[in-house]
């Protein structure tokens, strides 16, 4: 299934590799040429994110005065987006871009060695990590020593999942920030036993991918959310609230006998 991407990712970085001349560096040049290509899809989905963050309160409101009729629920939450073009999933854009391209690079890496049979190439990052298809696990086969900067991109990869989500649960109060936090810690924890079995450049992408995320999202993604607020706030300002009137009838008044 993920063959066609596998090829593809293996020539882009055979490609990288001819003038990089290190595997680990083509990795982090990889990186960073994806995340120039997205670099559009996530501001976009930082957009979208502001907006719900300006609709859930309208949200809400739908929901409980329909709590009564899921049915009937459904059809205005719908026609809510509808009204207000706003496309629920478009936040998951990059992270669902993203997924097909890990698990190819998981899949090239696990079986590199098999690439270039009558070759004594090393797939290493300058000696920092000596073997990129290597995983923890393994390297700890190998003495404490040689396991050490394993260990170390292993923790970058639980550390750099879980300051993104923390940053995000500051601009929402309460039990949904509190839920965050927890599902936070969560993460970071099933990334350690994921990781924990993921070939070292798996990890060292994952790495490079998520420093450029906090960075991206400390000078740049914050502003654009902050002005996508407030142009929906504006544009709510500017709209004429809706309100809806049920009339009701009038019982007949009692006639009086003569």
């Amino acid at each position: 299934m993920w063959d066609w991407i596998v090829n593809i990712i293996f020539q882009v970085l055979q490609l990288i590799q001819g003038f990089a001349t290190d595997w680990g560096l083509s990795i982090i040049i990889l990186v960073l040429i994806i995340r120039l290509i997205l670099t559009p899809l996530l501001l976009k989905s930082t957009k979208a994110s502001a907006r719900m963050q300006v609709l859930q309160p309208k949200l809400q409101e739908i929901q409980e005065r329909y709590a009564d009729d899921p049915q009937r629920q459904q059809e205005m939450m719908q026609k809510f987006y509808s009204e207000n073009k706003f496309n629920p999933l478009a936040g998951c854009l990059p992270l669902l871009v993203q997924m097909p391209i890990l698990f190819a690079l998981f899949t090239l890496l696990r079986n590199l060695p098999d690439y270039f049979p009558d070759s004594t190439s090393h797939f290493s990052f300058y000696n920092i990590l000596p073997d990129l298809t290597m995983t923890p696990s393994l390297a700890f086969t190998h003495g404490v020593e040689v396991a050490l900067p394993y260990v170390v991109v292993l923790l970058l990869f639980a550390v750099l999942t879980l300051i993104p989500t923390l940053y995000q649960s500051r601009n929402q109060t309460g039990t949904q920030a509190q839920s965050m936090r927890v599902m936070a810690i969560v993460m970071t924890i099933m990334m350690l036993w994921m990781g924990w079995n993921l070939p070292a450049g798996v990890l060292l992408y994952y790495d490079v991918s998520s420093l450029w995320q906090v960075v991206q999202q400390l000078l740049v993604t914050q502003r654009v959310m902050e002005k996508a607020k407030q142009d929906e706030e504006a544009r709510f300002a500017d709209e004429p609230i809706e309100v809806d009137v049920v009339r009701r009838e009038r019982a007949p008044r009692p006639r009086k006998k003569k």
